[in-house]
């Protein structure tokens, strides 16, 4: 797998579990989930995978999708209404 270079944007308690809106990443992660698993280590992030949504550039996307160079990243945490 080939690093590639990502802007990541962090949305409610996930910005405020890693301390910034978003952040660029370098990283050699085969899918989605694995650049947010090794985010979630660094950052001491709240929320397993599968309460998440990802988005790649402003779209929805699976988790198993391969990052690619350039691409805005989304991670989305379950948002409490009322």
């Amino acid at each position: 797998m080939q690093s590639v270079r990502l802007t990541v944007l962090y949305f409610a308690s996930l910005r405020e579990a890693a301390g910034r809106a978003e952040e660029t990443v370098q990283t050699d992660a085969a899918s989605l989930r694995e650049v947010y698993e090794h985010l979630q280590a660094c950052h001491g992030l709240p929320f397993p995978v599968e309460r998440l949504r990802v988005a790649v550039d402003g779209a929805f996307a699976r988790w198993e999708d391969a990052p690619q160079t350039g691409s805005e990243v989304a991670f989305i945490p379950p948002v409490s209404g009322g």
